[in-house]
């Protein structure tokens, strides 16, 4: 069985029980040496062995994950944050399949909501944004025209932008061309949940220079959107006045 477990977003024990689980009883891990914490590989037993897959291409990975699973090995494929998002894992899986090989997904903890928690944040308020958009610049990968990045900013939603710390200044004018307006709060998270997390706040304008200022160059997530901001509604779920199949509706004062 080969299976592909999401590191978490830094912090060691932001593993899930099962990830840990299954690295505790693999006996071949292949990790994103680029990005995966190493102090994660502690967790493996003695004689695993491990491979860094930032110094492998995709034929070699291929390789090793097959032809240890015919051997009867269990592979654990180790990606950073949750392997759904940015993991290119669905080009493995279906290689996989047409080996023959059984294969597992263990989920992580995004850095999306690593950033979230350094932030103290919560990315949908009411009257603010129930939407959250996930997604990143076109720079050496492009992407699909119809979601380039001003158009996503039209909706005005929470903004959530991966892989694009070193492309501010263009995206900063497309955010700004999509609509969202010069003093719409932002924030760089830089390597949210290690360590040596950086959180930065500002404003839309000077996204480029926060950046600059505090040497942030990569490995970040950039953060858009009023859900930074102070105003907001309160849900209602929890207000007295709003019954649910759990609880009467009230108008005592608490």
């Amino acid at each position: 069985m080969v299976h592909f477990v999401g590191a978490g977003c830094g912090a060691v024990d932001l593993i899930t029980v099962r990830g840990q689980r299954l690295l505790e009883q693999a006996d071949v891990v292949i990790y994103a040496g680029s990005l995966v914490n190493p102090q994660l590989l502690e967790y493996t037993k003695a004689g695993c062995q491990i491979y860094n897959s930032a110094v492998m291409a995709l034929p070699e990975i291929l390789k090793v994950m097959i032809d240890m699973e015919k051997q009867g090995k269990q592979v654990v494929r180790l990606h950073t944050g949750d392997p759904s998002i940015y993991g290119a894992i669905r080009e493995q899986m279906d290689a996989l399949k047409e080996a023959g090989v059984e294969y597992e997904v263990c989920p992580g903890v995004s850095s999306l909501f690593g950033a979230a928690a350094a932030l103290k944040a919560e990315y949908t308020l009411p009257e603010v944004s129930q939407t959250v958009i996930i997604t990143r610049m076109a720079g050496r990968t492009g992407v699909p025209e119809k979601e380039q990045i001003s158009l996503l900013a039209s909706h005005q939603a929470t903004m959530v932008i991966f892989l694009s710390t070193g492309l501010l200044d263009s995206l900063k004018e497309e955010l700004l061309s999509g609509g969202y307006k010069e003093n719409t709060p932002c924030a760089i998270v830089y390597k949210a949940t290690w360590p040596e997390e950086v959180v930065v706040r500002g404003i839309l304008k000077e996204l480029p220079e926060l950046a600059m200022k505090n040497n942030i160059t990569k490995t970040a997530l950039i953060v858009v959107g009023e859900f930074l901001g102070k105003d907001y509604e309160l849900s209602k779920l929890y207000d007295p006045a709003f019954e649910t199949e759990f609880r009467k509706a009230s108008t005592k004062e608490v």
